[in-house]
């Protein structure tokens, strides 16, 4: 475990049980920062008795730490600004943004030949727009404390390599590693770190919704959704997908002072498929 205690941190994304977001934002408190939460509305996914936003809160504060939920659309400018503003306002500060928000999976998994505009610039609006303005804003408030802070961008292995019918989500998780270099560069006199967390195919509630948009129609979305599953896993040294927590784990390390020297990295967590 980490130290994290006096920090406050901003996890997007966070509504999805079994999502990455909820695992980061559970695993930061962990450590002993303050957490706050993110997803554009309190349930997103609206999956049996799961309570979204709301469940993630109280498991925060179930461990002894301050949590808030914040209803906002990460691709809409003035809404990032109320919520970094919340966040200080509220908590103190904001000392570790977490980018994890994404695009569910849908109608952007065709061949870019097939790919409706409207769509590429949903899934470049949510996925990299969104970041880009978590970053400005975060940032700003971190350079006025002037205490640094730790900017954590989740990408993906596919932000580091083409898969077709993947074109609108590898461009924008490919833009989301080249802001990271930006970004590193730009604030490290702010003692800001900034690196990408990029994992490999993960078991969250976005593996149901790639099968149904991936698979042929005479096939069911389990029986696409496991074969999937079992080809990609044959693919992985360490034999078996990443879970969120392999990916909080590695977002704690890079929030806590044990990476104070380490920015602008795009860090794999795939199990060695991809080892660049």
């Amino acid at each position: 475990m980490y130290d994290l205690t006096s920090k406050v941190a901003l996890v997007t994304g966070a509504a999805g049980r079994n999502g990455i977001g909820h695992a980061i934002a559970l695993r930061l408190a962990q450590d002993g920062a303050d957490v706050v939460v993110n997803d554009i509305d309190d349930n997103p996914h609206a999956t049996g008795d799961w309570a979204g936003l709301s469940a993630v809160v109280s498991e925060i504060e179930a461990l002894g730490r301050t949590s808030k939920a914040v209803i906002a659309d990460i691709s809409a400018a003035a809404q990032v600004e109320a919520m970094i503003r919340t966040t200080v306002a509220d908590l103190g500060s904001i000392d570790i943004l977490v980018n994890n928000a994404g695009i569910r999976a849908g109608r952007d998994r065709v061949p870019v030949v097939d790919l409706d505009e409207a769509i590429w610039d949903r899934v470049l609006r949510v996925n990299a727009k969104g970041p880009f303005l978590c970053c400005k804003f975060a940032a700003r408030a971190m350079i006025d404390q002037g205490r640094g802070g730790r900017i954590i961008n989740i990408s993906s292995t596919v932000g580091k390599i083409g898969v077709a019918r993947y074109g609108a989500y590898c461009a924008s998780k490919f833009a989301v590693r080249g802001l990271t270099q930006v970004l590193a560069q730009e604030l490290a006199p702010h003692r800001i770190n900034v690196n990408a967390i990029c994992p490999g195919l993960t078991q969250t509630e976005r593996l149901d919704d790639m099968a149904a948009h991936l698979k042929d129609d005479d096939v069911s979305t389990e029986e696409f959704r496991q074969a999937m599953i079992e080809a990609e896993t044959a693919k992985i040294p360490l034999g078996r997908l990443a879970q969120a927590e392999d990916i909080a784990r590695t977002a704690a390390f890079l929030a806590s002072a044990e990476a104070d020297f380490l920015t602008g990295l795009s860090v794999n967590v795939s199990g060695g498929a991809g080892m660049d």
